[in-house]
C-alpha cells in the first residue's frame, strides 16, 4: 500500500466503540500510511474547515454498532466512505465480545485483534 488511507473510528460510549478506537489506534501505530479521523472534530466542524483533508484520502469507517454513526456523520458532511466495518457483525461469528466501554480486558483485547485483522484485510 502506497497511498494513505484514513480510518474513522466510532467515538461512542459502548464496548465496541472502545474496540473500534483501540483497533484504529493500533493500526495507525503499525502502518505509516494510515491516518485517523477524529469524529468529534468532524462533527463539530460546521464551517467545513476539515473537508479538504476528509476528501483527500479513501476512508474506512469503523462503526461500533449498527447505528453506523460514523457513516452518518461523514455523509452529512458530504464525505464519501469507501468501506464500512461494523464491529458487532465482525465479532459475532467469533462468539466473543468486549464488556466494558472504558477498559479492555483479555476478551476485549482479542476483539481488538480481530478488528485489526479485518482492517488490515481491507487496506491491503
Amino acid at each position: 500500500m502506497t497511498e494513505k488511507i484514513a480510518l474513522a473510528s466510532c467515538n461512542g460510549m459502548s464496548p465496541n466503540g472502545l474496540v473500534s478506537r483501540v483497533a484504529v489506534g493500533d493500526c495507525k501505530k503499525e502502518n505509516e500510511n494510515i491516518i485517523s479521523i477524529c469524529m468529534g472534530s468532524t462533527s463539530a466542524d460546521i464551517e467545513g474547515k476539515n473537508d479538504p483533508m476528509l476528501k483527500k484520502y479513501p476512508i474506512i469507517a469503523i462503526n461500533g454498532c449498527s447505528n453506523n454513526c460514523v457513516n452518518k456523520i461523514l455523509k452529512n458532511k458530504g464525505i464519501i466512505v469507501k468501506q464500512t466495518i461494523e464491529v458487532g457483525k465482525i465479532l459475532e461469528p467469533h462468539n466473543i465480545s468486549s464488556k466494558d466501554p472504558f477498559r479492555l480486558d483479555d476478551e476485549g483485547e482479542k476483539c481488538v485483534e480481530i478488528i485489526k485483522e479485518e482492517i488490515n484485510k481491507r487496506i491491503d
